[in-house]
């Protein structure tokens, strides 16, 4: 099958589906116009790397996961390592990004938003800025 039926079944666009061929993801077989043919096979990677995707697995976590997948003698353990490991890196950027918004709401529920130019969100991220700056300056002073 060609490129634009591949991007049908794996819900993936051309451009994306070059992209993990460049990145050594995916092996389609080629014509001797040049053309790439995929195969059932090919499909399946495709839709297994577009869900490793979708929880932001990155493309080199998801060549781990397409090397266990096609091991049959895999352990079940260094998927669920990986996959624990991934799971922990989720957790810290869930916080991170709570705690970003947390702060935004803060200062958002403090601004006025009328007319005056008193602003609670501009001074808070001039407070941030300075912070910052200060734990950058006293990290490379140490």
């Amino acid at each position: 099958m060609n490129i634009s039926t591949a991007e049908k079944l794996s819900g993936l666009s051309a451009k994306t589906i070059r992209d993990y061929e460049q990145a050594g993801l995916i092996h389609p077989q080629r014509q001797s116009n040049g053309y790439r043919t995929y195969n059932d096979d090919d499909i399946a990677t495709l839709c297994f790397i577009r869900h490793a995707r979708e929880v932001d697995f990155s493309l080199a976590q998801i060549a781990e996961l397409l090397a266990l997948r096609d091991n049959p003698h895999r352990a079940s353990y260094d998927v669920k390592t990986l996959v624990g490991e991934h799971l922990n890196k989720l957790t810290e950027k869930i916080n991170y990004l709570n705690s970003m918004k947390n702060t935004l709401e803060q200062w958002y529920n403090q601004c006025d938003g009328n007319e005056k130019s008193e602003c609670a969100i501009i001074n808070g991220l001039n407070r941030h800025d300075n912070q910052h700056l200060a734990k950058q300056h006293k990290h490379h002073n140490s």
